[in-house]
This record gives C-alpha cells, structure tokens and sequence, in this order.
C-alpha cells in the first residue's frame, strides 16, 4: 500500500483540466478563494464584535456607579 506519487497527482490534474478548462478552473479558484476569504473577515467581526460588547458592558457599569455619586453629591448640595 503506497501513496499517491507525483505522477499520479500530474495525470489528475491533466484530467481535471480537461474536463473542466483552464477558464472554469480560474473562475472555481476565484469563487472558492473569494469564500474563504469572507469566511475569515466573519469569524474576525465576530470576535471584534464579542470584545466589543465586554468592553461595552464593563464602560456601562462604571458610569452608573459614578451617575449615583453625583445624584448623592447633588441631593447633599440641596439641602
């Protein structure tokens, strides 16, 4: 049981471009690439969006701690 030589891998693609033309193949390669590389801008926005929302509920919990202070300050002011 042996693997697949150079030889072998050279008739099948002699074969594939035969089938299919050299025109299809560029336009299969482009199509494929092109879906790669969408794929990976999701999984990148995906996880910048993920940050983003911790980053957004840890910037939201600070204020409201501070909003309360200043209600405080501001009712001690008043009276």
């Amino acid at each position: 049981m042996g693997g697949i030589s150079l030889w072998q891998l050279l008739i099948v693609l002699l074969i594939v471009v035969l089938l299919f033309g050299t025109k299809r193949l560029k336009s299969i390669g482009s199509d494929l690439g092109g879906a790669v590389k969408g794929f990976k801008k999701a999984v990148t926005d995906e996880e910048a969006d993920a940050d983003f929302k911790d980053s957004q509920a840890k910037v939201e919990e600070k204020p409201a701690a501070t909003a309360s202070t200043k209600t405080e300050s501001d009712v001690k002011e008043k009276q």
